[in-house]
């Protein structure tokens, strides 16, 4: 099995912006000397809590400090640029780092409206030209016969990635001939209708699973942990969430309202908890039932501490008994 990081760069409560980009950098470090595959970073605008809305700025660094994990974004935000532009960042990035860069692609907008409007006057309308927008960065990464070239053209190009939550991502994914990541952690569709559907007609690209995880030696305290991201999430969704991610103590005083209750048990119900043994075996039931080899692992604690130690525990687990 393989194991890779998702990181969204979040900010805890009384942590500075700087702080969270290090803690990524950290996270990143700390997988590249574990095993994990990869790590991506999530693209995000104007969210309180998450800082990071250029990855492809803070892959560079981690670049710097990394040897062998592969390096991407989870997702680029297409319809917000020219794929000429993100050809060249990316080709960039893989100049600089041989063969270990990744594009992944995704088309929602990643923000609320004010964001979007800011980063695009007409979003909603290059959405709908995602096949387009698709096809000519797939032409630029190839160096497919395109004036002008994307330079600057890398030994090793940059390996393309759908990200989607639903069979209509898997679909694109299949019809444009490119790796398919889905989102389990933020998607209430079936995994195998999704990737049953991606794989129809003998489509013959890779398969991720990202999942959200708390992993601890003490299967109580995972449970706090997961407890308290659900209801940091849950109160997001009714404006009474904290500014950042608030710690177990703050979280456990909250009292909610019967929807945020039902929201929380919700969340929880979509994550994987528990200690590295039985983290592990649902992992490997996942890999078994989806026929996947590879997870996206998202953890998101108050704590850096607390979120390394989860990565590290799981690694320690499965990776190192291959």
């Amino acid at each position: 099995m393989k194991l890779s990081i998702l990181d969204q760069a979040p900010v805890s409560v009384n942590m500075s912006a700087g702080e969270a980009l290090n803690n990524s950098v950290r996270l990143a470090v700390l997988g590249d000397e574990l095993g994990y595959t990869r790590f991506w970073l999530a693209e995000h605008h104007g969210m309180n809590g998450l800082s990071s809305s250029a990855p492809e700025v803070t892959l560079g660094g981690i670049g710097m400090v990394t040897e062998n994990i592969r390096l991407g974004s989870g997702a680029t935000l297409l319809p917000y640029y020219k794929p000429y532009k993100v050809a060249e960042v990316f080709n960039t990035l893989a100049s600089l780092y041989g063969n270990r860069i990744d594009i992944g692609i995704g088309r929602a907008p990643g923000g609320d409206n004010k964001a979007s409007e800011a980063l695009s006057d007409n979003y909603l309308q290059h959405a709908f030209k995602m096949p387009e927008l698709v096809s000519e960065l797939q032409g630029y990464i190839n160096d497919a016969d395109k004036s002008p070239k994307a330079m600057p053209l890398p030994d090793n190009k940059p390996e393309l990635w759908m990200l989607g939550t639903s069979e209509k991502s898997a679909v694109f994914a299949r019809d444009n001939s490119m790796n398919y990541c889905f989102g389990k952690f933020m998607s209430s569709s079936s995994p195998a209708d999704v990737l049953d559907t991606y794989r129809e007609n003998g489509s013959p690209g890779e398969v991720i699973i990202t999942v959200n995880v708390f992993c601890h030696a003490d299967e109580k305290y995972a449970h706090d942990l997961a407890y308290s991201y659900a209801v940091n999430q849950a109160l997001k969704s009714t404006g009474r969430g904290f500014d950042g991610v608030a710690d177990i103590d703050a979280v456990s005083s909250v009292k909610l309202t019967d929807d945020e209750r039902k929201e929380t048990e919700q969340i929880l119900s979509n994550l994987i908890i528990g200690t590295p043994e039985s983290v592990g075996k649902e992992l490997t039931d996942m890999s078994e039932a989806y026929q996947v080899d590879e997870f996206m692992v998202v953890t998101i604690t108050h704590s850096i501490e607390d979120k390394l130690n989860s990565y590290r525990l799981l690694a320690d687990h499965l990776l190192k008994q291959q």
